[in-house]
């Protein structure tokens, strides 16, 4: 090998390592970056507008021997309502009447303000006083939804009952009716495809779905948009009208559900009729039952391991309370429906009432006490630690008052017909009912809870 191609190799050799070493140092050394944050934005999403329907008047049905099916006008209701202090008036609507020449039924509307949802509250009272159906009923207005259980009612003789749908709003909806009763779950052909048009009402009588069904519960669901829909009671007993109620709307299944407050009214030999309607929609399961004095901590009645088959109601007697006004707790294995049903008597002058569960209410919310008897405030508290709640008239202008309720206790406040009060939970949660009563007249709803604001959202372009 000459002296020339040594050289050579020994230099390639040289630049060999060197490269391998500067390739290594590379590697192994810390390379200098650049951190950028995420783009983002947070947004709060555009509150929409709050809407309510109201049930509307009473309606008769059978006063016409020509046609047993026509329906009339039995008494109008009487509408109070009112968006919260310093927020601008809601807007007034109406639905037209199923009935021929009926009254409109009263809808309201409140846009949001500075992107900050507007709370508005109505309920309304009728009362009637005629050969064929006499009694007081009450009930809150309510936004329309896709999903409505109604536990009231009966499909036996003497039960002259109706479900009422009501569309308030611009688009046409289509609703199915399905019926849970003694067989379980059914869908008659009666309940199928209704089709309610913007701004008006349909009414399809119960006994049409439920014809000699003891216990029915009802489902509505709805399509394209969401309704209302209430259920209209009545009850004849050997000619004599003996009670009649609006509303029968409770809260969607789930496995712990409150009923803030009933009114146990009547004592001596007249039969009251009280009792708890309970239905398991999809599952079969057990369930419990506490019946409490509301504002009282001792159990007034309780009952457990309650078997309950998938789709089938069942009813749980409650009739040796006494004179007073209770809560009831239910706990079951699987979601439930309940209500409860009372009465002041059979006789004439008699008076009944359904009563539903109640939604957790975790913001500040309106509600409306309607024109009726006594009217009062339940409030219970299903959490583990005293809330401290604050309940102010005028819609919220007026002198705020504290209303400490007890850790899975409850409360009662007397309230004023015909106003608005706002109802803040203060941080806590809290479940709440409104009830009338009086030996002739009884009625009462849940408080329907605001809407919370939209939480806001983060967007982060691609």
């Amino acid at each position: 090998m000459t002296t020339a191609r040594r050289i050579r190799r020994g230099v390639g050799a040289a630049v060999s390592l060197l490269i391998v070493a500067g390739t290594f140092l590379i590697v192994t050394m810390p390379v200098p970056t650049v951190e950028r944050s995420t783009l983002s934005t947070t947004t709060r999403p555009e509150p929409a507008t709050s809407v309510l329907s109201c049930a509307g008047p009473l309606v008769a049905a059978g006063r016409d021997v020509d046609d047993v099916a026509a329906l009339q006008i039995a008494a109008t209701q009487s509408v109070v309502s009112g968006t919260a202090a310093g927020s601008p008036e809601a807007t007034a609507g109406e639905i037209a009447s199923a009935v021929p020449d009926g009254p409109p039924i009263a809808t309201f509307a409140a846009e949001p303000v500075d992107r900050m949802r507007t709370d508005v509250a109505a309920a309304g009272s009728s009362r009637v006083a005629a050969e064929d159906l006499a009694g007081f009923a009450a009930s809150a207005c309510t936004p329309p939804a896709m999903e409505t259980w109604l536990s009231a009612g009966s499909g036996l003789t003497g039960a002259s009952d109706l479900v009422v749908l009501a569309n308030p709003g611009d688009v046409a909806a289509r609703v199915d009716l399905t019926v849970f009763g003694s067989q379980g779950r059914e869908t008659p052909d009666a309940g199928a495809n209704i089709l309610i048009p913007p701004g008006e009402q349909r009414i399809v009588p119960l006994a049409s779905l439920a014809l000699g069904e003891t216990s029915p519960v009802v489902l509505v669901s709805a399509t394209q948009a969401p309704v209302q829909a209430v259920l209209q009671s009545t009850l004849t007993r050997t000619l004599v009208p003996v009670g009649v109620d609006q509303g029968g709307a409770t809260g969607l299944p789930r496995a712990q559900q409150t009923i803030p407050a009933f009114s146990a009214v009547g004592g001596g030999d007249e039969p009251t009729n009280t009792m708890v309607r309970l239905l398991a929609p999809s599952d079969d399961t057990t369930a419990a039952i506490t019946v409490t004095p509301v504002g009282g901590a001792s159990t007034a009645a309780s009952f457990s391991d309650l078997a309950l088959t998938a789709g089938v109601p069942i009813e749980v007697d409650l009739n040796t309370l006494p004179e007073g006004r209770y809560r009831v707790e239910v706990d079951a294995g699987a979601p439930v429906v309940a209500s409860v049903h009372t009465s002041t008597g059979a006789d004439a002058g008699s008076d009944f009432a359904w009563y539903g569960t109640a939604d957790d209410i975790r913001v500040p919310s309106l509600l409306a006490v309607a024109d009726g008897p006594a009217p009062q405030l339940a409030l219970v508290n299903p959490g583990g630690k005293e809330v401290a709640a604050v309940l102010t008239d005028g819609a919220g202008a007026g002198e705020p008052r504290e209303v400490r309720v007890p850790a899975s206790g409850s409360v009662s406040v007397d309230l004023r017909a015909g106003e608005l009060y706002r109802l803040d939970p203060a941080g806590g949660t809290l479940r709440a009912g409104i009830t009338f009563t009086a030996p002739d007249a009884i009625a009462g709803y849940a408080v329907v809870p605001a809407d919370a604001a939209a939480a806001p959202v983060v967007v982060r372009p691609r």
